[in-house]
């Protein structure tokens, strides 16, 4: 299996915006062009209340750490757990400072609601190989997305199919940018909801003529 450097970490975060379309992720994570909206900012406060790293809570049987740093040199990513839930289990691992055996549970906020597309899943699947490679703890089966707008969370069960799906994206991602490619556009109802609608100009970049479409925006 291939193994990558600290130099060639890409952000998990990334991996929503590569499903959402791929030329978004490329824009933002290797042209590093970015526009913030309602949505985006929405986001950035919710996460603000999950991620407190100064804060690690124990609850009876379980311990609750926020904000935790993880990272994979076999899948070459990087970022930040939301929360990470530490539950007793005499079949888990040893914990610094506490005597007793947990089980890791990766636990990622979102702002909406669940996703027609993998990308929360992924995302939540790259996480829980990091704790795995960093904690060198036992395969993680089942992890959890609090939805912000509907206040519950999603129990998700992390199978060999995911994992797989993950290592095909991230790969594809790796491949991207060493290159330093970013795809044309491909449109759809969906860039209306993209964060960067402006940076990208969909309807520039699939039409042939530049004259053609500035005249038609003036006449508008």
């Amino acid at each position: 299996m291939h193994a990558y450097t600290e130099d060639d970490f890409l952000m998990i975060s990334g991996i929503q915006h590569f499903l959402f379309c791929k030329r978004q992720w490329s824009l933002i994570h290797i042209e590093q062009q970015w526009q913030e909206n309602v949505l985006t900012l929405e986001g950035q406060a919710l996460h603000e209340k999950a991620d407190q790293p100064e804060i690690r809570e124990k609850r009876g049987d379980k311990i609750i750490i926020r904000a935790m740093p993880v990272h994979s040199f076999t899948l070459g990513v990087t970022g930040i757990c939301d929360v990470v839930e530490l539950i007793k289990d005499s079949n888990g691992i040893a914990i610094l400072d506490y005597p007793e055996k947990y089980r890791v549970v990766p636990v990622e906020y979102k702002r909406g609601k669940p996703k027609k597309d993998l990308s929360d899943t992924l995302q939540l699947a790259a996480q829980a190989v990091c704790l795995e490679e960093m904690l060198l703890c036992n395969k993680i089966d089942v992890g959890y997305v609090y939805y912000n707008e509907i206040k519950h969370r999603e129990e998700i069960i992390l199978t060999d199919e995911i994992r797989e799906e993950l290592k095909q994206n991230v790969a594809e991602m790796h491949h991207y940018f060493e290159r330093k490619w970013t795809p044309k556009v491909k449109t759809g109802s969906f860039c209306k909801r993209c964060s960067i609608f402006d940076i990208c100009l969909p309807e520039l970049n699939k039409n042939k003529s530049v004259k053609n479409y500035l005249e038609r925006k003036l006449q508008e």
